[in-house]
């Protein structure tokens, strides 16, 4: 496969951590511009706008859009209506009805749409989903808590309506739960913790079940300090499933297993290349249904102010 031209949308630390260096370790990808309102990358032409760069360099032919969701529609749309492939990063969008036309106008065009969910490609993943296919769950308890200023500090937008509020961190471990959780489970009842003078979550508990009657318990915190809390704990037949950091570790029984290293967002870029090569697209939607579930079951109580 030739190199694929790529272009970034929405410059901020996640890309600067984790898009860059992914892009610059894959040999299927060049990185040819970028379009932001606020930052750049040393050595890529920069844009104010996506309609700006597509029209300076109309042979882009791939695009990772890095802003927040709130505004990810208008800019898939353009990417996909000018025949791009495109790469969101997680959420994938502010609604199930954007990217679910998203996924139309892909299919409509002939091009790649990638839905990315960077938590599923941590090592510990694939070996959870192998036992439990094969070893039935009894019991899930989901603890994803974090501190907010630390890795959010200053953004506005993701305590606005559609930022999503602690479910931004929370949905890395539902798009877990999803993956790896032999039948599919369903939200039963949830309480959301809104700061008195914030429109989206600082903490969640949700409560979920399958059709067999599964319990699936999550956690979710934006107001944890010193050490941060990525843990899925899975109970079976067969012993206890443990995985902590995010992903990155994993016991099976109080034995620690071997994991290869974290590289997460290089997987998210090999898959991409592969989704273009085959003709393909990859929209999973169910950790945004489950976050859109929450919001229509959650009973909300109103919490002390946050502030940065």
């Amino acid at each position: 496969m030739s190199t694929i031209k790529l272009a970034i949308v929405g410059v901020g630390k996640i890309v600067y951590d984790q898009h860059v260096p992914a892009i610059a370790g894959n040999a299927n990808f060049t990185l040819l511009a970028t379009a932001s309102r606020n930052n750049t990358i040393d050595g890529v032409a920069s844009f104010p706008t996506i309609e700006a760069m597509l029209a300076a360099h109309p042979e882009i032919e791939a695009v990772s859009l890095c802003m927040p969701p709130q505004y990810r529609y208008k800019a898939a749309y353009a990417a996909l209506s000018a025949g791009k492939h495109v790469l969101m990063e997680k959420p994938p969008g502010a609604t199930l009805s954007e990217v679910s036309d998203l996924k139309r106008l892909a299919a409509e065009k002939g091009v790649t749409l990638f839905a990315t969910w960077h938590s599923r490609h941590a090592p510990a993943v694939p070996v959870m989903k192998a036992f439990l296919a094969e070893y039935a769950p009894r019991k899930v308890t989901i603890n994803w808590k974090e501190d907010v200023r630390q890795w959010h500090p200053n953004q506005d937008w993701i305590w606005q309506p559609g930022g999503l509020g602690v479910f931004d961190p929370g949905i890395n471990a539902l798009s877990i739960m999803t993956e790896i959780l032999p039948r599919a489970v369903f939200l039963r009842a949830a309480e959301l913790s809104f700061p008195e003078n914030r429109e989206a979550p600082i903490a969640a508990d949700l409560h979920f079940t399958n059709a067999d009657g599964l319990p699936v318990e999550a956690q979710f915190d934006w107001r944890q300090t010193g050490k941060q809390s990525w843990d899925i704990i899975v109970e079976t037949d067969k012993g206890e499933l443990r995985m902590a950091d995010g992903g990155a570790k994993l016991s099976i029984d109080g034995v620690a297993q071997e994991l290869p290293p974290e590289a997460e967002y290089p997987s998210l870029y090999s898959h991409f290349a592969d989704l273009i090569q085959n003709g393909k697209s990859d929209v999973d939607l169910s950790p945004l249904r489950q976050i859109a579930d929450a919001f229509m079951l959650g009973k909300r109580q109103v919490v002390e102010a946050f502030h940065d």
